[in-house]
């Protein structure tokens, strides 16, 4: 492993600031969504991409996004989305592409039929652009990262930079939630999702970004770091990703950022000794009785209503009828639209449309699974097949990427819960393609 060549704090602090002035002038979001894209572009251009730059930028797009989205920084709707598929060529344009990413080729040439079936079927009413490219742009983001990704050989250091790329932009979300909302017991009423803890954004949104920082920081912690104050410092910040997460009253992003550390611990603990495997037994028995100080703090900020939405119960403590919000009809449905349209399915955008036919209801389902074997049929079933199989194919070979596993359940969950709304799914799907050397050249050699 490579030493830390840097402090990890001062970025820290600097994008901590940067939160608070963001929340004092909301604006400077605009100039600063051209910047992250301009910067980016001029540094992959100027280092050729040798340090696979563009996965760093693309990362600290992901990381950033839902601060731009929040404060209306974006210059149109998919901005994370494109920014990164032009990373990702411009990276490719560099350094090529490993033959393995043929299959990824095929992934995305047969979600063309859907696309054209789509503008055939839309109703005259459907904005047909809009429709196309908000479903759409996630799958082909997917496809674009894992043809750049697969087999990719990137070091330890590059990915402690990648990791750190996706935090810096999250602890700015941190505070400007703390600043939108420094009382948790006023705006805490139900257990429904929370728009006022939630910085008055989407709560499933914001809990699956916060879920990603958890994840982020802790994994800074426990890998990335020697410094006794910078451990504790992102420590803090892994609890209060933790905490706001939960305050969000949005389930899927925090069980998925506590599964994604989960198998971090289980898949490192089978690379170390057995001296070192005692200190990380000590050190998750000590996360589990910090895990239950966040969960009594929340219990106590909340009145108990954070235990009541996890037990699926109304602020009365009575059971819900629906354990996922009533989205089980909305994907039934979806799965009905490829049964009665097995071939062709749908069309691209148009399962919204379809379902309104059907039941009378106009929702999403965010469940990215269903939505693709509806609206692609079985062209649908095969784009699948290659998001699940592949991944475990090239890991095989590929032993030392510690974070493969980790990877592919946030894509895995996310999807299920937020389909692809955001980047986050997409891009770090590819990462879980991507071949991790533990110990490079460089290290091997001083040794």
């Amino acid at each position: 492993m490579t030493e830390n060549r840097y402090s990890y704090i001062k970025p820290l602090l600097i994008h901590l600031f940067l939160g608070g002035l963001i929340f004092l002038l909301p604006f400077i979001t605009k100039i600063y969504s051209i910047l992250i894209f301009g910067f980016g572009l001029y540094v992959i251009s100027k280092k050729k991409n040798q340090n696979n730059e563009a996965l760093i930028f693309s990362a600290y797009v992901v990381g950033v996004e839902v601060l731009l989205r929040m404060t209306d920084g974006m210059h149109f709707n998919e901005y994370a989305k494109y920014s990164i598929i032009i990373f990702m060529l411009y990276g490719i344009f560099y350094q090529g592409v490993r033959r393995e990413a043929f299959v990824y080729f095929i992934f995305i040439l047969f979600l063309f039929p859907g696309v054209l079936y789509g503008v055939y079927s839309l109703s005259f009413e459907a904005n047909i652009r809009k429709a196309i490219a908000f479903n759409i742009s996630g799958p082909v983001c997917l496809g674009i990262s894992a043809i750049y990704c697969i087999n990719r050989v990137v070091t330890y250091s590059q990915m402690r930079n990648i990791i750190y790329a996706f935090s810096l932009p999250i602890a700015s979300i941190i505070v400007y939630l703390l600043l939108y909302n420094p009382s948790i017991k006023d705006v805490v009423t139900s257990t429904q999702s929370n728009f006022e803890t939630s910085g008055g954004f989407g709560p499933n949104q914001m809990s699956t970004v916060l879920g990603l920082g958890m994840f982020v920081y802790f994994a800074i912690f426990y890998l990335f770091l020697e410094s006794r104050t910078e451990k504790i410092a992102v420590l803090a910040m892994t609890t209060i990703a933790a905490f706001r997460g939960l305050m969000t009253f949005s389930r899927g992003g925090m069980y998925t950022g506590l599964l994604m550390i989960v198998s971090l611990v289980f898949v490192t603990f089978f690379f170390v000794n057995k001296k070192v495997k005692a200190g990380i037994v000590v050190m998750a028995m000590c996360l589990v009785l910090a895990g239950m100080g966040i969960w009594v703090y929340s219990t106590i900020q909340t009145g108990g209503l954070i235990d009541k939405r996890y037990a699926n119960q109304d602020a009365r403590g009575r059971e819900k009828s629906s354990a996922l919000t009533g989205r089980e009809q909305l994907i039934e449905s979806e799965f009905k639209m490829f049964f009665d349209n097995p071939i062709t399915g749908v069309g691209v955008g148009r399962n919204k449309e379809y379902r309104e036919e059907m039941t009378g209801i106009k929702a999403a389902s965010h469940n990215e699974i269903s939505r693709m074997l509806a609206e692609h049929g079985v062209l649908g079933v095969i784009c699948l097949l290659i998001l699940f199989i592949t991944p475990f194919l090239v890991y095989i070979n590929n032993r030392q990427h510690v974070f493969m596993l980790c990877f592919f359940l946030f894509w895995l969950l996310t999807i299920n819960h937020a389909a692809m709304r955001l980047s986050a799914p997409a891009f770090i799907y590819g990462l879980s393609l991507l071949k991790l050397k533990i110990v490079d050249e460089a290290t091997v050699h001083r040794e």
